[in-house]
């Protein structure tokens, strides 16, 4: 098998858990085949076995922190660079939401210590716990 810079062979397809550890979803194979055991990857909407065949053109959908979205553009079977593995995909996930800012807990002023039976009390009614 003759292997070009960009790690692609020239091939149409290859396997599911291949191509994700690839183009760097997963650190390691055994990771990328664990993952498609377990559901994590998807191959055009079904569920991939690691043995699942992956074209140009598919949509596959990896479930890591969060889940990824992408449109298969070139076939890789060897790791390679960054910027040559997202060149491998087109990347559809769609943008985080913006952070909500919440607001911050009660804080008791330094060096006071643990809240007394009263402070307690105070505390509950402020949050609206008690009577």
């Amino acid at each position: 098998m003759v292997v070009s810079d960009s790690g692609s062979t020239g091939a149409q397809s290859t396997r599911a858990d291949i191509w994700v550890w690839s183009v760097r979803f997963f650190k390691t194979r055994s990771l990328a085949t664990a993952a498609c055991k377990a559901g994590h990857v998807k191959v055009n909407g079904e569920r991939a076995k690691p043995a699942q065949i992956v074209r140009v053109g598919d949509e596959v959908r990896v479930m890591t922190d969060r889940e990824h979205i992408v449109q298969v553009r070139g076939i890789l079977t060897k790791r390679v660079g960054a910027p040559l593995a997202q060149a491998a995909y087109l990347d559809r996930t769609p943008a985080l939401p913006p952070r909500v800012e919440q607001p911050s807990a009660v804080q008791r002023e330094r060096g006071r210590g643990r809240p007394t039976k009263r402070d307690r009390r105070e505390l509950d009614r402020l949050r609206g716990r008690g009577g």
